[in-house]
């Protein structure tokens, strides 16, 4: 970014609600952070109150007005639910919709049914990335994981060796590909063009969880060899085989709103007319409210109908599937809201200043930014949103790709190192059985691969494009 760039920006940014110099914003800032973390952290509060406590602590260190702090947190949790709010909850119903019609266990059934021997560890992370596109990360632990311990036990395969595809596969999804809230976020923020997000995201996904997935489960098996925990392998109930949707129009489903996506993105860079009729019916169909929307209802048709779903149970699926997401968009509201109190207390400003004066690559700075909060507070969600909201003024003279590379550098930097402060840690270690020990060796250094390996692919595609 050059100093004329970072000047027009510097003319066209609103007043800073604060006059403090960059020292003290500096400060303000680690401050904040610092309170979210030890928040979190010691005290083991909800990552929504610490990040709106930890606005509240940024804006009071850096001396802004109380009142205006407050203003602007409010106005960024409001403009951040509302720009993903509603693709969350549309992801959670087609994710519930998928797993309560036995569409999941389908493409489950299906994909092990052709596999076996050396192709295993291929066809888990087959799996665990298709089923992980509308999946949360938890839910997709949750509903893979038993899979996991079956196929170990009936197969006589290493835990690890098919367990850690099956982990690389939803941690990816989860931190670089849309429609998941943390990428979602970034999006947001830096006002990143979703579709090209997308296509990107998926060519940085797949080698990245080739690498962190079937080669590095070789060496986790080995490095822990542990069976599978007889407890924790479930039975399934019989009734359930005969009332499941097809594969085909499982998979279709899933792909919707994937494909729908990419089409908008090809179109808009094909033709390239905002006034083009079929540009602009592209542009309607290919956005993410339509596209998922338009997922959800074929759900209806392909996933609930051939489960034999009432209207009633329809509904009650509906029902079900927002209420885990509540904190979820809650904290993503809070991060949104954090965000725009760096931005208003004039931080983006003093980031753009920061990054000139150092001339470090504004990708390796948010990636490094992401790593930091992920170490400390051990939720990449909050990593995605805290990150976002600070390196979100670099994006402004950035192109589509650079921006939308920016957001998958901030998603690799958000997976670095899970550890104990992490939910997904404890998630992984009592569904395996492993110890602490056990655990960093396996899930801590597969997440460590991922945001190593991703980070580096996408410095070097902003190297060609």
């Amino acid at each position: 970014m050059t100093r004329l760039s970072v000047e027009m920006l510097a003319a066209d940014a609103p007043e800073p609600i604060t006059s403090a110099g960059h020292a003290q914003l500096g400060i303000a800032v680690l401050a904040g952070i610092a309170v979210i973390v030890l928040l979190i952290t010691k005290f083991k509060l909800h990552a929504f109150l610490s990040l709106t406590i930890g606005s509240l602590a940024l804006g009071a260190f850096a001396g802004a007005p109380l009142d205006k702090v407050i203003t602007s947190f409010s106005a960024g949790l409001g403009s951040t639910v509302a720009g993903v709010g509603v693709l969350i909850a549309l992801g959670a119903i087609l994710g519930k919709m998928l797993a309560d019609s036995g569409g999941a266990d389908q493409i489950v059934d299906t994909i092990l049914e052709r596999a076996g021997g050396r192709t295993m560890p291929w066809a888990m992370v087959l799996i665990a990335s298709v089923i992980g596109l509308p999946l949360f990360f938890e839910v997709g632990v949750v509903l893979l994981i038993p899979v996991v311990l079956m196929v170990a036990k009936r197969g006589n395969y290493s835990l690890m060796r098919i367990g850690i595809p099956a982990l690389a596969g939803l941690s990816v999804m989860h931190g670089l590909v849309p429609p998941h809230p943390g990428p979602l976020v970034a999006i947001d923020a830096v006002d990143a063009n979703l579709g090209v997000t997308l296509a990107l995201g998926v060519l940085v996904a797949i080698p990245t969880v080739v690498i962190a997935g079937p080669l590095f489960s070789r060496y986790a098996a080995r490095w822990v060899d542990v069976p599978a925990p007889e407890g924790m392998i479930p039975q399934r109930p019989s009734e359930d085989l005969e009332k499941r949707p097809g594969f085909g129009a499982t998979l279709a489903t899933i792909l919707l709103p994937v494909v729908l996506m990419l089409a908008k993105a090809l179109v808009d860079i094909v033709i390239d007319d905002p006034e083009n009729s079929v540009q602009r019916v592209f542009d309607v169909v290919g956005s993410p409210l339509i596209a998922l929307l338009a997922a959800v209802l074929v759900g209806i048709f392909t996933l609930g109908m051939p489960a034999g779903f009432s209207r009633e149970r329809v509904s009650a699926v509906v029902e079900k599937s927002l209420a885990p997401i509540a904190g979820i968009l809650l904290i993503v509201g809070a991060g949104g809201g954090f965000k725009q109190t760096l931005i208003d207390t004039g931080v983006g400003q003093m980031i753009l200043d920061i990054s000139e004066d150092w001339s470090i690559p504004a990708l390796l700075l948010a990636w490094l930014i992401a790593v930091a909060i992920r170490l400390a507070t051990g939720s990449a969600t909050v990593a995605t949103v805290s990150a976002a909201g600070l390196v979100a003024p670099l994006a402004a003279d950035m192109s589509t790709a650079h921006t939308a590379l920016l957001v998958l550098a901030i998603g690799a930097g958000s997976l670095f190192f899970s550890h104990v402060n992490d939910a997904g840690f404890w998630l992984v270690k009592e569904y395996f059985g492993l110890n602490v020990g056990q655990t960093i060796k396996t899930w801590s250094v597969m997440e460590t691969i991922i945001s190593v390996v991703a980070g580096a692919l996408v410095l070097l595609l902003s190297l060609v494009i």
